[in-house]
């Protein structure tokens, strides 16, 4: 009886032992099952700001790629997708912000990513509207200028610490939530085995004691339905127990609401009944369960299958269950939905495909595990070519590298440097062909260990853009280098921006060390007059950084480096940016020093030509009182001699009175000539207002006896009304219709003179003929004076009267020329200037 009372407690307190056990691990597994719920509620909010994170960031640089795609190519309908993206930047600061607002150390981030965001939408803004307004080159230099790329950097650094913080963050409620899962799990597997410990130790109690096996039986159910129960009541897990063959031996709450059995529909049934159609045929089920039966343990992640067909994605774990013996009882299964968790990764594979760049996923041994579609075609490659390959495959140096940590840095601590920064590197296609790269790594921790996510960007557009602008602003700064004249520009601190070597010339290449202020002082510069400087605030330079306008500024400059000194004109002018304010000024110096001295060497030619034309005047003067009265004696007594004694003498006495005659006649019509050119355009009436044709008029009855002598034929058109001394206009008409009936072929002389307007900027006189013509070689001869293309006796005169048509023409303001051929007769033009036309 004592012995029986004895093996009464034993059973009562292994009983009791496996209750507690069951009561302590289904407890401690449904509390960890509720944790490990909210930890992976925190997973899933914790990917949601850094998929935000990533949109933002996408977002800004579609702004950037439709910016740039606008400026280069100047089509407005890049600002479709530019406009868009800068709306959805702004949607996902307005999610983050919301997403954030249990996070102080996010929300501290917000105003500055708000703020680089604006002022990068700002900045584009005013690039596109320089594009607009000024073209291309202007754009390219205000994007050269790098405030741009300044502005990416800094957002894509406000960018990497909110995500380097979401992820430290992900990686601690990961780590949570998997020891929290972990834990669950051990409480469930430790749980149902010390139950089936506890219930075999009981039932060999109970076999010991063949008087209290009915009551050992009866607590042992009792055990078992407060097992069940407690089983029951965990309705997030699939929990349900297997013979040997893979029957289903229980089934729990959670089972029937997951997979949608109940108990009496499903006990008894294989459990293949949960697998697919493909993995049934291929022997699946059978498989998992020799994996359990040999190694103890068996965990897959694959699809299972519900009563109503519908499938979901599994976490398996399958526990062989043995007695003391080793003897295979049966085998428990835990199944755990994690459907979520498969969109998640779908959603991540999503924003891989959706990503404007090739997205390529790397392991820590550096192989590829993930890649999207653009990445395929980026690189040549079939999605199956790359997984599992290694990333030196298509980036051949400079990423694999990276992934390697020295001896005093894990790999996540190797990699954090390189979040949010762009490295360029070279990439290589399937082909062999290579091509640069601009890539960004981001660390993921994963189940797998550290994986580096890799957005990669074909840049061969962006460097051939970079240098097109190098090369062009090469060319720039050659031809500034190389015009002759000096170009300076300063900003408002007085700092030179540029100094071009024609400046350095002009000024001296010490003066870029010296404050512009200072110049005067330094450097001599003076007024108009080489004596007075001018002050330091009165500069060209100066004025223009004040924002005036620099016109026609004449100055004088000599200094150590330039001791003869240099003359030099200078324009300039304020230099402001779009929005007017003033941002420096420039300066353009023209060397006006060699003609100083040509106009110099012209005010002493004209002098000794005014002297010459005095000396000609007094000559004239001369001429006309202390030769022509003797001359007009020798001249009256020869011919009276002639006259008288003509057939008296011998012939040789007649031929050289001729002679003496004829050579007084000709020097008298010099003298008359030489007084008519030295009079000519100086004696004349105040210009007025006359008819030209009346002026036509006068001149052919003044050639009237030459005119019936040579049966000459004068037409004229109608000639205009004009601002001119009208006796002047006489003698050049009188001289140039005269000239053309002289110069006559065997033909009847015929002359037309007319007149046209040019543009109203010119009246244009003609009078052409049918004469002998004239050889172009001599066209500037023929205005020379005393010069003749005939002997005197085929024609004469003294090759003045072009000379005096020439200098009244001119003293008119006017110009006059000759067009013609040897043969076809000539046209002789005069012009008259605006301001004597009427």
């Amino acid at each position: 009886m004592k012995t029986h009372s004895g093996l009464n407690r034993k059973v009562q307190l292994a009983l009791a032992a496996a209750l507690l056990t069951l009561l302590a691990g289904g407890t401690a597994s449904y509390r960890g099952l509720v944790v490990s719920e909210g930890s992976d509620q925190w997973v899933r909010h914790t990917q949601e700001v850094l998929e935000n994170l990533q949109q933002l960031l996408s977002a800004m640089e579609n702004v950037e790629s439709s910016f740039r795609g606008m400026i280069l190519t100047g089509k407005e309908s890049y600002l479709e997708s530019y406009h868009a993206n800068i709306a959805k930047a702004a949607q996902c600061e307005l999610t983050i912000r919301r997403l954030t607002v249990d996070n102080s150390v996010q929300q501290r981030q917000l105003p500055a990513l708000e703020r680089i965001t604006a002022q990068k939408v700002q900045f584009s803004d005013e690039i596109i509207s320089l594009r607009r307004t000024k073209g291309l080159q202007a754009a390219a230099d205000a994007i050269g200028d790098g405030p741009g790329q300044k502005i990416m950097d800094a957002f894509q650094l406000v960018i990497r610490d909110m995500r380097a913080e979401e992820q430290r963050l992900l990686a601690l409620r990961e780590m949570d939530a998997r020891r929290r899962l972990d834990q669950t799990k051990a409480a469930l597997v430790l749980g149902t085995l010390m139950g089936l410990f506890t219930t075999a130790l009981a039932a060999w109690s109970m076999r010991l004691d063949s008087s209290g096996r009915a009551l050992a039986a009866q607590k042992l159910r009792d055990s078992e339905e407060q097992y069940r129960s407690l089983i029951d009541g965990v309705l997030d897990y699939v929990i349900l127990t297997l013979d040997p063959a893979g029957k289903v031996a229980s089934w729990n709450a959670g089972a029937e609401r997951i997979k949608g059995y109940k108990d009496a529909e499903i006990i008894g049934q294989n459990f293949s009944h949960f697998y697919l159609p493909t993995d049934i045929e291929l022997g699946t089920p059978q498989q998992d369960l020799r994996v359990a039966a040999t190694s103890g343990r068996s965990e897959v992640e694959r699809w299972r299958v519900r009563k109503d067909g519908s499938q979901f994605w599994a976490n398996v774990v399958i526990t062989a269950v043995r007695d003391s013996s080793g003897r295979l009882l049966g085998f428990s299964e835990i199944t755990r939905d994690i459907s979520e968790r498969k969109d998640t990764e779908a959603k991540y594979r999503g924003l891989l495909e959706a990503a404007p760049d090739a997205m390529v996923v790397v392991n820590g041994a550096g192989e590829i595990v993930l890649l999207n579609v653009r990445a395929e075609k980026q690189f040549g490659y079939h999605r199956d070519e790359l997984v599992g390959q290694k990333v030196t495959n298509i980036i051949p140096e400079g990423f694999a590298e990276r992934l390697i940590a020295d001896g005093t840095r894990t790999a996540a601590e190797a990699l954090a440097q390189q979040i949010g920064t762009g490295i360029e590197l070279i990439a290589r296609r399937k082909d062999g062909s290579t091509f640069p790269i601009e890539i960004m790594l981001s660390p993921l921790e994963s189940s797998e260990g550290i994986l580096v996510t890799a957005a990669i960007r074909d840049i061969s557009e962006k460097k051939l853009i970079q240098e097109d602008i190098q090369q062009q602003q090469q060319l720039l700064q050659r031809i500034i280098e190389s015009i002759a004249d000096g170009v300076v520009v300063a900003d408002c601190d007085g700092k030179f921006l540029l100094f071009n070597p024609a400046a350095k010339r002009c000024l001296g290449i010490g003066v870029t060390d010296i404050a512009p202020d200072q110049w005067s002082e330094q450097y001599g510069t003076y007024f108009p007059d080489t004596v007075t400087p001018i002050p330091s605030v009165d500069l060209p330079l100066m004025r223009a950084l004040r924002g005036e306008t620099v016109d026609s500024t004449e100055v004088f400059v000599r200094n150590p480096e330039v001791p003869d000194g240099r003359w030099l004109y200078i324009i300039g002018g304020p230099l402001r940016d779009d929005s007017g304010v003033l941002r420096g000024g420039v300066v353009v110096l023209h060397d006006i020093t060699e003609h100083k001295k040509a106009d110099e060497h012209l005010l002493k030619t004209v002098a000794e030509l005014k002297r010459s034309n005095d000396e000609l005047q007094q000559f004239a003067y001369v001429a006309s009182h202390d030769l022509q009265e003797p001359l007009r004696m020798v001249a009256s007594y020869t011919q009276l001699l002639a006259k008288r004694y003509s057939g008296r003498l011998d012939a040789d006495a007649d031929e050289f009175m001729a002679y003496a005659v004829n050579g007084a006649n000709r020097m008298q019509g010099m003298i008359r000539d030489l007084l008519a050119y030295s009079r000519a355009g100086t004696e004349g009436n105040a210009p007025h207002e006359i008819s030209s044709e009346n002026a036509l008029q006068v001149a052919l009855v003044n050639l009237q006896a030459t005119i019936t002598e040579s049966r000459a034929v004068v037409t004229h058109d109608a000639l205009p009304v004009i601002v001119t001394d009208e006796n002047q206009l006489v003698q050049v008409f009188q001289n140039l219709v005269g000239n053309a009936i002289k110069y006559r072929g065997a033909a009847t002389p015929r002359v037309h003179v007319s007149a046209s307007k040019n543009g109203g900027q010119e009246c244009i006189f003609s009078v052409r003929d049918n004469g002998l013509g004239i050889d172009p070689r001599y066209f500037e001869k023929i205005f020379v004076l005393f010069q003749r293309l005939h002997g005197q006796t085929e024609f004469q005169g003294t090759g003045i009267g072009l000379t005096i048509c020439k200098k009244i023409v001119e003293r008119l303001g006017g110009r006059i020329w000759v067009q013609s051929q040897l043969g076809s007769g000539s046209t002789f033009l005069f012009a008259l200037p605006d301001g004597v036309v009427k």
